[in-house]
């Protein structure tokens, strides 16, 4: 399994420690990355013992508690609770994951969280995905048709054509494989990254839509498509089990086809 790059704000010191109550034996340490960037200070670590026997069972039961009980002032983002919504993805343990999916019990030893790795950080572990939301909204990820619209029902499908669309359409936007990728890191003002280009080819090839060669026209491009060097990193990490590195060599593979 591989482990990812943590962010580099310059140097990150040792902060507080946040002692568990008198009495309490069923501790488990969470080392937390703590950034403002308003504050002009640099990162730093803070550490919090949380009483187990008073928590849930996941990393965000953890952090919640942390924020509930020992230190309101840390910052995390987080929503459905139920891995649907990608709010709460995070470096947790070395790996980009959901908070509220990854079990406190399966990691050994402290647990160790950061923000999505190179990233600007907006505050602690709350990362700005402006730019990933950019480049989804790029690749125009909405059917686009010219022919009418039937008056009177939905555009159909056969089933073998809506199989194609498992395992694509089941992206949640959490930006954690995007965030995991070498190439995404070096490039992410031009290379459009795993999410962005998962969910492109979800349209490329959905039967209702008819610009599929406008979509790849438009990913023909030295960066947006080909800054991708299959390193695997995205498909390694994606909380849902999905294959962005498939999709894009599969849209490499379209762009190939089509010139023969």
């Amino acid at each position: 399994m591989a482990e990812f790059s943590l962010p580099a704000n310059s140097v990150v010191k040792q902060g507080k420690l946040f002692a568990a109550s008198e009495g309490v034996t069923n501790i488990k340490r969470f080392i937390v990355y703590r950034y403002d960037p308003a504050s002009g200070e640099n990162p730093y670590i803070d550490t919090y013992e949380v009483d187990m026997d008073n928590c849930g069972p996941m990393v965000l039961d953890g952090l919640l508690k942390i924020k509930d009980a020992m230190d309101s002032t840390l910052s995390l983002r987080r929503s459905c609770r139920e891995g649907i919504c990608g709010s709460c993805s995070m470096n947790i343990d070395g790996r980009n994951t959901l908070a509220c999916t990854q079990s406190i019990a399966e990691i050994k030893g402290d647990v160790k969280v950061y923000p999505l790795p190179h990233q600007p950080v907006v505050k602690d572990l709350v990362s700005d995905l402006t730019n990933f939301y950019a480049q989804y909204a790029s690749v125009e990820p909405w059917m686009k048709t010219d022919s009418a619209t039937p008056p009177d029902r939905e555009r159909l499908q056969s089933k073998q054509d809506r199989e194609k669309l498992d395992g694509l359409y089941e992206c949640i936007l959490c930006a954690c494989c995007s965030t995991a990728c070498p190439s995404y890191w070096w490039n992410s003002d031009r290379f459009l990254g795993p999410a962005a280009l998962l969910n492109a080819y979800r349209w490329i090839v959905d039967s209702r839509d008819e610009a599929a060669g406008e979509r790849l026209d438009d990913l023909e491009d030295p960066f947006k498509l080909y800054r991708c060097h299959t390193i695997m990193n995205c498909t390694d990490s994606c909380p849902k089990g999905l294959n962005p590195a498939q999709a894009i060599a599969a849209t490499k593979k379209l762009l190939v086809q089509r010139k023969l």
